[in-house]
């Protein structure tokens, strides 16, 4: 049989590699994972994005007697390959929701008659008792699983079903497996193996380092302007951006249209025909970008993907790992930008509430890890790596940690002391019970356990203070190979061998400090491409100076504070794009016709006789456009305002909670439209409060609300009712 298989090898499958696929050579541990597979034997890929998992399963199934079932959770994943293959002239086909009754039964029907080589099914379908009752009538070689970390409940996309393939396999006949995935962590490439039951299988693992991709985080702010600058720098070259909603997707989409980016948006809210249309038109370069949704996923197998961008930050790093592995597939450039904000984290924490415990707790920790990732000053590609269990000895000089690094501390007895405590609690514990211990927090767990009767209780205190000091040490010193992870045990730290070295012969070690996005600049090198005059900063200090001394005598002549003519960020932003229109001076961030109309008039003046008086080009490419406002809640919630509608009402009535329906206002308000509240606002709250925070916001310097709440503290404020007033006071004096 082996010699049988070897001859197929030799003498038809590497005839067929370059007939079909156009290679004269297998990739990596492509061929003896097909070999494994025309054994008979169960066979588990572990392959990172981009290196050849379709062609481990598709090259054996042509040479195969009878039909080859992909089980994939893609739609348009299915639909690009199926593509792809009948390009090659390989008949291909998907069995899914898309499809008509009609083409249903043309699919089966070839598969019934032996001319179907691969079928595409979704593990839902795969469920259907008629889908079932057909696929026990057809010569079945092998199945291949594809996506299969949606089998664990630690993986980043569980599915339910896929709990349920192997019964069903069971059902269908006895069948070799083949399970493939690009992301799988220890932890998860267990769960993997025994949900299928298929220990004794051999396991193909490639190295998870992607060497051509450059992993860059930033902070979340002026995201619009840093995504059309980032995008601009990188014009006509194609590229993802993922964003955790349908709707900011949709909006992230229209934001790039109207700046002249040719994108298309992709998420399970469109129906199937646009879905597929807009993968098309991206695959087939008529558009440059496609904006998609993290939690449907992107199917897209396109080789020359130059940037992917997460506009908000991923539920987990294997999700986040196998969305950058679209980019550079090719082997050629390929750049991985994040845009981080610690509000994203707890939008993705409120969305796991209604989780049962088990569920919320592995959410919890993947989020965990996730802001590890982002924050931690180490090489992100070392974190990587380490994370999928694979050791890395030294920076990879080719990711923004690496370029940038943050500030660095050489310790020895900070390591020692961490050690030591996971040696004294018997390797059972997590890092953040580790730093509890060392700074003696107040912790039950550590009690219960007499952890607070151990010699290092409370020693790291003498080092360092900070709990989360000692937290990003430990990550650290995992990431560095001095301790392990349990793969039992989520998130349980072990001594690792170079550990147990360490504490006989200890050194100095490097650790770097994280990172803080909330006090962190936009630095980036697109900053000094967009500064107009070449200064420290993007936008021009004489105007900027010039503007400011022209707002305070405008504050002076109206009686009113600065900030609320146009706020410093709306300031700088003038003197940056150099507005010299209405029309131009709208699209300014925080302005708006209203604004425009009410105290624009001198602004422009004086930026028009600065820019004649200088022969300034104006750099009118720097001008990022806004989308027209199209929302319908936000016309909803006029027009309900104007009847006098209850906030509370408008809440009910759109299934939003009350804050978001202020928020929504909070926008209209901040866009230039005058809001009359009075009528809500009256019944809400009592006229001397109503009295004494409009004269807070009349003489304060910001209209930060957390500024107020501490003005007003021990006087029993809510957050919502400086809010509203804040509306008021705006709606009445800046619009």
């Amino acid at each position: 049989m082996v010699q049988q298989v070897e001859k197929v090898i030799n003498d038809t499958l590497k005839g067929k590699l370059k007939e079909i696929f156009g290679y004269s050579q297998f990739r990596g541990d492509q061929e003896v994972i097909i070999q494994n597979i025309l054994l008979g034997k169960n066979t588990f890929v572990i392959m990172p994005t981009g290196a050849g998992k379709s062609l481990c399963y598709q090259l054996p199934a042509l040479v195969s007697e009878g039909l080859t079932i992909v089980i994939s959770p893609l739609i348009a994943l299915m639909k690009n390959q199926v593509d792809q293959l009948t390009a090659f002239g390989i008949n291909a086909q998907f069995l899914n929701s898309t499809l008509t009754k009609a083409e249903m039964t043309r699919v089966k029907s070839d598969a019934l008659d032996g001319s179907l080589k691969l079928l595409y099914i979704a593990p839902e379908s795969l469920t259907k008792e008629d889908n079932l009752d057909f696929l026990k009538r057809v010569k079945i070689s092998f199945v291949a699983i594809d996506e299969a970390h949606c089998i664990s409940e630690w993986g980043h996309d569980f599915r339910p079903e896929y709990r349920r393939i192997y019964g069903i396999i069971e059902n269908i006949g006895r069948l070799p497996i083949i399970a493939l995935t690009a992301t799988a962590t220890p932890k998860v490439q267990q769960d993997i193996r025994k949900n299928l039951q298929m220990e004794e299988a051999e396991t193909f693992k490639s190295s998870f380092n992607r060497k051509n991709l450059y992993y860059e985080i930033r902070p979340k702010k002026d995201v619009k302007k840093q995504l059309i600058r980032y995008i601009r720098n990188n014009k006509g070259k194609s590229g993802i951006v993922y964003c955790l909603s349908r709707k900011t997707v949709e909006e992230v989409a229209e934001l790039l249209n109207v700046n002249d980016v040719r994108a298309l948006p992709y998420h399970a809210g469109l129906d199937a025909g646009t879905r597929m249309s807009n993968q098309d038109a991206f695959l087939n370069e008529e558009c440059d970008v496609i904006v998609a949704t993290i939690a449907f996923g992107m199917g897209i197998d396109k080789p020359d993907v130059r940037f992917v961008i997460h506009y908000d930050v991923p539920k987990s790093l294997e999700g986040y790992y196998q969305e950058t592995g679209r980019a550079g597939r090719d082997g050629l450039e390929g750049n991985c930008l994040m845009f981080y904000s610690y509000e994203d984290i707890q939008k993705l924490e409120k969305f796991n509430k209604d989780k049962t415990v088990t569920e919320r707790d592995n959410a919890r920790h993947l989020l965990n890890e996730m802001v590890a990732y982002s924050t931690l000053g180490v090489c992100r590609r070392r974190q990587l790596l380490s994370y999928f269990g694979e050791y890395f000895e030294k920076d990879c000089g080719y990711c923004d940690n690496c370029k940038k690094p943050t500030e660095k501390v050489k310790v020895q007895e900070d390591v020692i002391l961490i050690l030591k405590s996971v040696m004294l609690t018997e390797q059972r514990f997590d890092a953040d019970h580790i730093a509890d211990l060392l700074t003696a927090t107040d912790n039950q767990y550590v009690k219960s356990y007499e952890h607070d009767q151990l010699e290092v209780y409370g020693k790291g205190l003498e080092i360092n203070e900070l709990r989360e000091y000692w937290v990003s040490a430990i990550r650290q010193l995992v990431i560095f190979g001095y301790l392990e992870k349990d793969i039992e045990n989520y998130g349980i730290v072990k001594l690792g061998e170079k550990g147990a070295k360490y504490l006989n012969d200890p050194y100095p070690v490097t650790l770097h400090k994280d990172h803080n996005f909330e006090e962190e600049e936009v630095k980036s090198e697109d900053d000094d491409k967009d500064s107009v005059n070449g200064n420290a900063h993007a936008y021009d200090e004489a105007l900027l100076g010039m503007l400011k001394a022209l707002r305070k005598k405008v504050a002076k002549e109206k009686n009113l504070p600065p900030y609320v003519i146009f706020q410093d960020p709306s300031m700088e932003e003038m003197a940056t794009t150099y507005p010299t229109t209405q029309q131009e001076m709208a699209q300014i961030n925080g302005v708006g016709m209203g604004k425009v109309q009410k105290f624009g008039r001198q602004f422009i003046e004086l930026i028009s006789r600065y820019v004649e008086e200088n022969e300034i080009e104006t750099a009118k490419d720097v001008v990022i456009k806004s989308t027209v406002n199209k929302s319908k809640i936000k016309i909803f919630i006029i027009q309900q305002v104007d009847r006098k509608v209850s906030l509370d009402e408008i809440a009910e009535v759109k299934d939003l909670a009350l804050a978001d329906v202020i928020e929504e206002v909070e926008h209209i308000c901040y866009s230039g439209t005058k809001l009359n509240l009075d009528y809500y606002i009256n019944q809400v709250i009592d006229r001397e409060r109503q009295r004494d925070i409009y004269d807070y916001f009349m003489t304060a310097e910001t209209d930060n609300i957390s500024t107020a709440l501490n003005e007003f503290d021990g006087e029993e404020v809510s957050e919502e009712e400086l809010r509203l007033m804040r509306i008021k006071f705006l709606s009445e004096l800046a619009n």
